[in-house]
């Protein structure tokens, strides 16, 4: 396939450069997090190489070429979870990161011929929602802003790594344990003085949106059908559950918890596509004196013979020394495929190895010569509208469709009516496709890993759901199909193989209550450290979790710093 990607790396003579001298640290996967762990690495002093195994940096926030013409935000497709912290700090903006406001931000349409718009402006929320409840209508401030208070609770829990015990407890000197157990009675002291802040009535309903199903959260707030199904599918997307999974409301939460330019719950389109993110990240991490090496794909670590980290051995033989390493791959991928054999506690690995990688999650962007015609619209002019802007969902209509397609996909099937979010962002970037053509990103679900019907591998049956999911959208914008000109498709193992996402899970592992905080990656080892001396996680697997968020990277350089006494800058 003919292709072109963006890429701010070089592999042309980087082995040997790479080879030339011991590296303070390495920092194996070149997406956005690893990229931030590098940036903060290198601004701490350390000398610092980034080794990406793809010929593009970016991981899953990456911009390809896949169509002539048509540049694909391939996996991840809009930004709001990117720490302000990390967008000040490294003055992202000056390095080429531009943010483009979505305004409405939703639009449902329905194939009775109504449809209901969503965003900032409080106005039209209200008279959007009174086309269906004027109860709702009334209620909707209310809920957003009660989330927002969940949001500002939650927010400085993002940026530092998690209270973990000692894990030296019987090597580690006595100022160590002081400092250790100093630390985590500030952070649990913080944490009550936000309780106590909160109240306890709101502090109930928080534990209530944790534990609760999305379901159950949002029939207590609203009673029309359209819109409590628009707001669910962000408790679902990404993962296998259903509307009805108990937990699935944390995740709700999970997706409302960004902004764009102090504007919370907002999200935006990047110019230049999500791999733009990864770009600017990549600019100020060689502005601070980090090194990218693309096409550098490490095979395995290397251990010393006192059992700490002595480097990595990349796929094509060479070798690569430091006494720090941090990976951005997922944590099955760093222990039990990076690690040698034999070096982790077999209950740390079998924790690792039964960690939920599920995924249902298909990706498909196109390349249209025409934007799609709504026929709830009523329009047929080509121009752009409000409902060109935001994110379309398609599908999606009440809560039990989505609970339905869930179930094909537990009964091993594919959805038959896919729950599918769709996004133009050539609507408002210019940047990304030709004169009058444009981009869609269309995020699918449910689709189990291996299908019980078919195979993900065979040609047929990959066109077969494709066409499936644009018939989907025919049903409410006519002639959608014919107006494609090429796409690409990254089901579950595509996004295994590919991207280097287990499972073809988004966030590097799920993000179920089991798995969140001071259980993520595994209990006992949520502050970044590893069994293995010397080795960090700095990926989506660690807290806070998946999205274009940054945090893991930066959080993951701050406690690699403080191990080697250097001071973040």
């Amino acid at each position: 396939m003919w292709r072109r990607s963006f890429s701010s790396g070089s592999s042309v003579g980087a082995t040997s450069a790479l080879k030339d001298k011991k590296w303070d640290a390495l920092v194996i996967g070149g997406g956005h997090n690893g990229l931030a762990a590098a940036a903060y690495l290198a601004r701490g002093g350390l000398s610092v190489a980034v080794l990406e195994r793809r010929h593009v940096i970016g991981g899953a926030a990456v911009t390809e070429e896949l169509v002539p013409g048509f540049k694909f935000s391939r996996c991840s497709y809009l930004q709001s979870l990117l720490r302000p912290s990390i967008i000040k700090e490294l003055e992202l903006a000056r390095h080429g990161m531009k943010l483009l406001k979505r305004s409405p931000s939703s639009f449902t349409p329905c194939l009775d011929g109504k449809y209901l718009l969503l965003g900032p402006n409080k106005d039209l929320n209200h008279s959007e929602i009174s086309k269906f409840s004027k109860q709702d209508a009334d209620a909707y401030p209310r809920y957003e802003n009660q989330l927002e208070k969940f949001c500002e609770f939650m927010d400085p829990l993002l940026d530092s790594a998690p209270p973990e015990s000692l894990q030296c407890e019987s090597s580690c000197s006595v100022g160590d344990r002081i400092k250790n157990k100093m630390h985590n009675s500030m952070f649990w002291a913080r944490c009550l003085r936000q309780a106590a802040t909160l109240g306890q009535k709101d502090m109930v309903d928080f534990m209530d949106l944790l534990l609760s199903p999305a379901s159950k959260v949002l029939n207590n707030w609203f009673e029309s059908d359209v819109l409590k199904a628009t707001l669910a599918t962000d408790a679902v997307i990404g993962t296998t559950g259903s509307v009805h999974t108990p937990g699935s409301g944390y995740v709700l939460l999970h997706h409302v918890m960004g902004e764009t330019d102090g504007e919370h719950g907002i999200w935006s389109y990047v110019e230049g596509g999500m791999g733009s993110v990864s770009l600017a990240i990549s600019n100020a991490a060689k502005e601070a004196g980090a090194h990218i090496v693309t096409c550098a794909e490490v095979q395995q670590l290397l251990i010393n013979d006192s059992g700490t980290v002595n480097g990595v051995l990349l796929a094509d033989g060479s070798q690569v020394h430091t006494s720090m390493v941090l990976s951005n791959a997922t944590p099955y991928k760093t222990f039990k495929e990076l690690v040698p054999d034999n070096v982790l506690p077999d209950d740390f690995i079998n924790a690792i190895k039964y960690s939920d990688y599920s995924s249902g999650t298909t990706k498909i962007n196109l390349a249209v010569d025409r934007l799609p015609q709504f026929k709830c619209c009523k329009l047929s002019h080509p121009d752009a509208g409000p409902q060109h802007v935001g994110t379309i969902h398609i599908g999606s209509e009440s809560m039990e469709e989505i609970h339905s397609a869930c179930q094909d996909a537990v009964n091993g099937l594919p959805s038959q009516r896919p729950v599918i979010e769709m996004t133009i962002p050539s609507v408002l970037d210019n940047t990304i496709s030709p004169p009058g053509k444009h981009v869609i990103n269309l995020f699918i679900q449910y689709t189990p890993y291996s299908p019980s019907d078919g195979h993900w591998g065979d040609p047929v049956y990959r066109e077969s759901f494709a066409q499936k999911c644009f018939n989907l959208i025919d049903e409410y914008a006519p002639g959608f199909s014919s107006s494609i000109i090429g796409y690409d498709m990254l089901t579950p193992p595509d996004l295994e193989r590919e991207i280097g996402l287990t499972g073809g899970n988004i966030f590097h592992g799920a993000m179920g209550l089991d798995s969140l905080f001071l259980m993520r990656p595994v209990k006992g080892w949520s502050n970044y450290r590893t069994p293995l001396h010397g080795l960090y996680l700095c990926g989506s697997g660690t807290h806070p979790g998946g999205g274009v968020m940054g945090a893991p990277g930066r959080n993951a350089a701050r406690v690699a710093l403080e191990d080697v006494n250097k001071p973040l800058k």
